[in-house]
């Protein structure tokens, strides 16, 4: 199996969910697009912040390094990522997910949405 390149899609392998069981995730190196909605599960807002702005959230959340990006138009924000390209919520050493039961729905619904829906960027470790 060849090493996949995130940016060459072609590269993906079909997914199948035993590819979970030892994975290397090397999709929580994606940018993460999540919504207001998204936050506020992974209790990084409060429901009582959806009264401000979305700019001004934006704003506070890049500040406390939580995101990289807000985009006006769709209201997402782009979760940080750490200076080696994984997802800030990484755990480093066993690559597994921090926020696992309250991640956002892009995360959730990988690898059905994505770059190349139903293919996956596995590794074998």
């Amino acid at each position: 199996m060849a090493i996949p390149n995130l940016e060459d899609t072609a590269t993906w392998s079909i997914f199948h969910a035993k590819m979970c069981r030892d994975c290397r995730a090397l999709c929580c190196r994606l940018p993460v697009e999540a919504t207001a909605d998204d936050l506020i599960g992974m209790e990084l807002l409060s429901d009582f912040d959806r009264q401000e702005k979305p700019r001004s959230l934006a704003k506070q959340l890049k500040k406390r390094g939580l995101i990289d990006h807000f985009h006006a138009k769709s209201g997402k924000f782009t979760l940080a990522r750490r200076a080696n390209g994984d997802c800030l919520f990484l755990n480093e050493e066993s690559r597994r997910c921090a926020m696992y039961e309250k991640r956002p729905a892009t995360c959730r619904n990988h690898p059905q949405v994505g770059p190349r829906p139903g293919f996956c960027p596995y590794q074998r470790p």
